[in-house]
């Protein structure tokens, strides 16, 4: 990939090392492994490659190769290593690679910022993706990491999902790890393509000749039988080959047979070591393949002037090299024979004393935990405490990790110990938020079948109410939570946080007035004591109570109140403002969160600004928040949105007139429903079912699942009927039920009664009346109604029913007008199927209807982009980043980053140098 072409300029070398001809040949053929590695970045875009073998096959050196040959050509290079010991440091593994060289990709002051301190992966991903994207655009970049198989797990995160977002700038990933099942690279691969392209080099054994040429250059003279017998146990692997011949050639034959083997050849190197050089190389074994010196001679309990001799040896020994800071074994394989090599117990009893040295020295509790993972036994409470603490270091940005450090930590505490009740307390709540529920359900009976006293009952009980309400298990946490009130002994923070986790029980009940007074009631303890949590919870309960209610102005207070505790819960601030119609103040509270960073949840965001470019008429843009949310949420693995966000893009699909999509995502909203079969999504699903069935003709099984929605919990009709029931009751009319549609009219009445100056709820319930009773009065009010308020649809669609109801009375000219609205409405905002449907009305008028402006878009070329696309791709081929376009276009980079995609895709297009093309010749201002 050179600076102007794409294509990486390296040829091949020696991919093993040893100097070897043989071995030079073997990678530099045409079509050789180094050949595929530079043939994966094409055309200037993103490509990233997996170099693949066992253990001393040769990865390493390949990397380092290309590496060089990349930095020859201009490319900007970040090389590093993952650590076997480090892999659970957050963001260790890929740090090497940002802050490598002279003139790295990223700064140690700008890196550490990103690494902690915020609750977004995403955020962090994003924000790694705006500087490496800023230092591609002045040169190509080559990121390359080895040994990807000890990558830590945020690490692991960042590299599944950077490609994708850099896929359209010229950054070229190397990953070189070892074969295997489900390794790190395998998944990291697989969820990144096919964007960017990626290709996997998987590297063999040598020849029998070229083992031979290799025997010979490290024993200077031809290899005798026994020699050529011995390096069969290789299997054709360079490095093995070439330790076995070093400790061949180090011991003494004639003494000790020496099988095949990498351990017994290491024996050989280390036979002529004196005895405090071995014992060095066992506790640096312990340490690391990079460890201190310092680190080293604590562990030794020997000063470090003691050991000067004994490193020096070492060295000399080439096991060891020394690069100042750190001391390195010269390929991780041989640390792991040494380490191999020493008894169990041994190995044990120094990791145990490797974490309490490194915690002592001012090391954080993550640095010793893969030491304590090895180290501790059951009992070992000081060991449990330690990964308690280091579990809290990374529950930020790792969550996961954190979970499973804190259920280790239980295992070693003694379940006697006070400890074990806050490390399990801690565990069930770090469980929840890594989204493992039922494991975090599991852990708290387990806790509290070991009675334990009253105050710590309490709060077991309120970390398992987390898990409950998030498994949609609303009555079972309220008998929960009343039994814990009604035993008491619980802390007055602990009380606050359970009686604010009943009133949100309760909201999910059918006593609503019950809820709100358990509501006020749980806020005033929280404030009272000054819990967080518990005033957090208290106030998303009142405002789910008034959702529920359908009390909209209530549920403003509430969530607005709650987003200035919690900026998280900004996204309910956002949508209850647009359910009240002000999609003025959402729109500034949604510029706000553009523009600032803060801890907010990022696919909440997004779905909150799917649903105002929804209201607003924009389906295009809608939809591409939608699938951004998704993707999102994907990535965090946490589907709280994704039923919804596909039942509102089958309705984009329907309102489009594009049957096929529309089905697509009706069976994707099925398949979530499936992992997430929660009252709301369950009923949702019912209402997309009846919409399809009533578009197909299939009338009776459109009621039947309309009826269905209808007997779901209360809350529910307000909360997905609130700006649907129009449509609702057409359907329930279409199949002649009217008594269905009457019910639906009156609901939609009582919504408008609790939200009287709300133009959309009172337009709605004129509307429904009209069509239930055939009014025409009532729909001309509806119409004017809704003129006052922001949702175009809405009012095309009120238009609609009035012009078909004027066709039927006879009033032609007006029915026209009314018609010929609503046709531009729906054109305008892309509903062309909508669209169709009135032009067919406009027909039977009889007039003569002009043809609706506009049309489906095709598939692909510039003609098939949205509005909102073209402005991207107009940005980009400027010389934009993702992240200066978002800021000019005041949007998210996640949703410049998914209409980039589609703009790729849809121009079939691989780089930004080929967009800019594609953009000039379109001729399009």
């Amino acid at each position: 990939m050179d600076p102007g072409s794409g294509r990486v300029l390296v040829d091949g070398r020696n991919a093993c090392g040893g100097g070897s001809s043989a071995v030079q040949k073997r990678s530099a053929r045409p079509g050789g492994r180094a050949g595929e590695a530079s043939g994966a970045g094409r055309l200037g875009g993103a490509a990233l490659a997996l170099i693949g073998g066992e253990a001393g096959i040769g990865k390493t050196a390949l990397l380092g190769d290309l590496a060089e040959r990349a930095g020859e050509a201009g490319f900007s290079v970040g090389l590093g290593k993952a650590d076997e010991l480090h892999h659970l440091v957050p963001l260790s593994s890929l740090t090497a690679c940002l802050t490598y060289g002279e003139r790295p990709l990223l700064s140690e002051d700008a890196l550490a910022p990103l690494s902690r301190g915020h609750d977004q992966r995403i955020w962090l991903v994003q924000h790694l993706a705006e500087r490496i994207e800023a230092r591609a655009a002045l040169a190509p970049v080559l990121i390359g990491l080895d040994d990807v198989q000890w990558a830590d797990p945020l690490s692991r995160f960042v590299l599944k999902h950077l490609p994708a977002r850099l896929r359209t700038s010229p950054v070229l990933w190397l990953l070189a790890g070892r074969q295997g099942p489900a390794q790190a690279a395998d998944e990291i691969l697989t969820v990144a393509a096919p964007a960017p392209p990626t290709v996997t080099v998987r590297l063999g054994p040598l020849s029998d000749t070229a083992i031979g040429e290799l025997a010979g250059d490290v024993l200077g003279g031809r290899a005798d039988a026994r020699v050529r017998e011995l390096l069969e146990g290789a299997g054709g692997n360079p490095f093995l080959a070439v330790e076995m011949l070093s400790g061949l050639r180090a011991g003494d034959p004639g003494r000790r047979a020496v099988p095949p083997g990498l351990v017994v050849g290491v024996r050989g190197r280390l036979a002529p070591l004196s005895p405090g050089t071995l014992g060095f190389l066992q506790v640096g074994a312990v340490l690391g393949r990079r460890f201190r010196f310092q680190d080293a001679a604590a562990l030794s309990d020997r000063s470090p002037a003691a050991l000067v001799e004994v490193l020096g040896e070492a060295v000399r020994a080439g096991l060891l090299a020394d690069e100042g800071d750190f001391l390195v074994f010269r390929h991780d394989l041989l640390r792991q024979a040494v380490y191999a090599d020493m008894p169990p117990s041994a190995r044990r009893a120094l990791h145990r004393e490797a974490a309490r040295h490194l915690v002592a020295t001012g090391h954080r509790p993550i640095d010793a935990v893969a030491h304590l993972l090895t180290g501790a036994l059951p009992g070992d409470e000081e060991a449990g405490l330690l990964l308690a603490r280091a579990a809290d270091d990374v529950l930020p940005v790792t969550p996961a990790l954190a979970a499973d450090l804190l259920v280790r930590a239980l295992e070693l505490t003694p379940p006697q110990r006070p400890a074990a009740f806050d490390v399990g307390e801690r565990a069930i709540l770090a469980l929840a938020r890594a989204g493992r529920d039922r494991e975090a359900l599991e852990t708290g009976e387990r806790l509290l079948a070991r009675q334990p006293p009253l105050d710590v009952f309490g709060r077991l009980q309120a970390a398992i109410g987390t898990t409950l309400w998030n498994l949609d298990r609303a009555e079972e946490l309220r008998r929960r939570i009343e039994a814990a009130l009604a035993v008491g002994g619980a802390a007055p923070e602990t009380r606050a946080r359970l009686t604010a986790l009943r009133a949100l029980a309760l909201s999910r009940g059918d006593d609503l007035a019950a809820a709100r007074a358990a509501g006020g009631t749980a806020l005033r303890e929280a404030t009272a004591t000054g819990d967080r949590q518990a005033h957090v919870q208290a106030l998303f309960g009142l405002g789910e109570t008034a959702l529920n209610a359908g009390d909209t102005t209530e549920a403003l207070k509430r969530f607005a109140a709650l987003g200035a505790v919690d900026p998280a819960y900004l996204p309910e601030e956002i949508v209850a403002h647009q359910h009240l119609d002000d999609f003025a103040s959402a729109e500034r509270l949604l510029l706000r969160a553009t523009a600032q960073d803060g801890a907010y949840r990022q696919a909440m965001l997004m779905w909150a600004q799917g649903q105002q470019h929804l209201g607003l008429g924009r389906l295009d843009d809608a939809e591409a928040d939608l699938v951004t949310m998704e993707r999102l949420e994907d990535e965090v693995e946490v589907p709280v949105q994704q039923v919804n966000g596909r039942v509102v893009r089958s309705r984009i699909g329907l309102l489009r007139g594009d049957p096929p999509a529309a089905r697509r995502d009706l069976a994707a909203a099925r398949e979530r429903l499936a992992v997430k079969p929660n009252p709301g999504n369950t009923a949702v699903v019912d209402y997309l079912e009846a919409l399809h069935a009533d578009a197909s003709g299939e009338r009776a099984r459109a009621a039947e699942r309309l009826r269905r929605v209808q007997r779901h919990d209360g809350f529910m009709r307000w909360r997905l009927l609130r700006s649907w029931v129009d449509e609702a009751v057409r359907i329930a009319l279409h199949s002649g039920d009217r008594d269905l549609a009457a019910e639906l009219a009156g609901q939609a009445e009582a919504y408008a009664a609790r939200n009287p100056g709300v133009p959309t709820a009172t337009g709605l319930a004129a509307q429904a009346r009209g069509l239930v009773a055939g009014d025409v009065a009532a729909l001309r009010r509806a119409v004017a109604l809704l003129q006052d308020g922001p949702r175009p649809l809405n009012l095309a669609s009120a238009r609609t029913d009035l012009g078909a109801a004027l066709l039927a009375a006879g009033a032609r000219a007006e029915a026209v007008d009314a018609l010929t609205r609503a046709r531009a409405a729906f054109a305008e905002a892309g509903a062309h199927g909508a669209a169709a449907r009135v032009q067919n009305l406009l027909r039977r008028a009889g007039g003569q209807a002009r043809r609706a402006p506009g049309g489906p878009r095709p598939a692909h070329g510039w003609e098939a982009l949205t509005a909102s696309e073209r402005k991207v791709a107009r940005l980009i081929a400027e010389g934009h980043t993702n992240r200066s376009a978002a800021d000019l276009l005041v949007v998210s980079p996640h949703t410049v980053n998914t209409h980039l995609s589609s703009v790729f895709r849809k121009l079939s297009v691989n780089s930004r140098v080929q967009l800019a093309h594609v953009v000039l010749a379109s001729g399009d201002d």
